[in-house]
């Protein structure tokens, strides 16, 4: 049985590194990392009178903090979200109204065609990363970072597998 339903000559699953991320219907510039999408759900185990088995049921589920990272650039967006749930002078951490966000990763192929897109819901900016540790003699890229805490995450179900080019040897 074929793993690709639209490209059934496609047998590798999508590289991790071909992505995008984009919120208030604009894409987010140079977003190099994402850490990943993960829930998890409470067990509550049950013993019941008689019965020397254990039963099984699912309590409260929890969705992990979402990292994103890129490097610095002229491009405000991070710190600008960050602002709204806490800025300096406002008489402490008094987020605005509008400091919650709906965003979207996408997962795209090889030719830049999305693949895949979650949508995760009721992000707000839990940590912000302004500057990492400086070092003269390092010659890493300096990255900025903001932890989106979330309350639910889905796959995005009307991102379809797209028809891609057949490369062909001549």
């Amino acid at each position: 049985m074929a793993e690709f339903t639209v490209h059934q000559t496609r047998v590798d699953p999508y590289k991790n590194f071909k992505f995008r991320v984009k919120w208030d219907g604009k894409y987010v510039a140079g977003v190099s990392k994402i850490s990943a999408l993960k829930r998890t759900t409470e067990v509550i185990e049950l013993h019941l009178g008689g019965d020397p088995s254990t039963h099984k049921s699912p309590r409260l589920t929890k969705y992990d903090a979402i990292t994103l990272e890129r490097g610095i650039t002229h491009d405000a967006a991070f710190e600008q979200w960050a602002n709204k749930v806490w800025h300096l002078g406002a008489g402490g951490a008094v987020p605005s109204q509008d400091f919650r966000k709906d965003i979207v990763i996408e997962v795209l192929n090889e030719a830049g065609q999305a693949v895949l897109a979650y949508k995760v819901y009721r992000c707000w900016v839990s940590e912000y990363q302004a500057l990492p540790d400086l070092d003269a003699n390092s010659d890493a890229v300096i990255l900025e970072l903001i932890r989106l805490e979330n309350e639910g995450w889905e796959r995005d179900t009307s991102v379809a597998e797209p028809s891609e080019p057949s490369f062909r040897n001549p």
